[in-house]
């Protein structure tokens, strides 16, 4: 009898994810890079010791630094540990460099992670968003529908005679 092989996602397991990015912004595009990082910054990873809340990504020079995302010093390094909000260098291909720089420099456009996570072959990897800020209406508005689709559902599954043919 032949083993199957277990589909893995796209994505791995997710360390971190910024719910905040979502209700801040509209993502129009993402974009998967991987990160400079060191060992003791991996392990602080793997353990889920990582905040994405405030950070963003900026190109300079023709290459891509990440800012403000905060992953806690490993407990156990034996050399002394490193700084947690340091600046960290993506990893991304040199035309999809160029095709950011030509969507950032529209008014209003900002990158933003959106989530980290490991791939099947243990490498951390970082969801960039190219997001668009949004007013407080368009969050007014989100939120909205958002509860209201809740209420549809919630009122569906109540519903016991949903799937029956008359």
């Amino acid at each position: 009898m032949a083993k199957t092989k277990k589909k893995t996602s796209v994505q791995g397991k997710v360390v971190a994810s910024n719910k905040k990015a979502y209700h801040e912004y509209f993502i129009e595009d993402t974009i998967e890079t991987g990160m400079v990082l060191l060992g003791p910054e991996v392990k602080s990873l793997r353990a889920g010791r990582v905040n994405l809340r405030d950070g963003y990504a900026r190109i300079i020079k023709g290459e891509v630094f990440l800012y403000n995302v905060h992953i806690s010093p490993y407990a156990f390094t034996a050399n002394g540990a490193l700084e947690p909000m340091r600046v960290r260098k993506l990893l991304l291909k040199s035309r999809e460099i160029k095709k950011l720089i030509g969507k950032v420099q529209e008014k209003g456009v900002a990158l933003i992670p959106l989530k980290i996570y490991f791939k099947a072959n243990g490498r951390a990897k970082l969801a960039l968003g190219l997001a668009k800020g949004k007013k407080m209406y368009d969050k007014r508005a989100s939120i909205k529908e958002r509860e209201s689709n809740r209420e549809l559902a919630r009122l569906n599954k109540g519903n016991r005679y949903n799937n029956i043919d008359l």
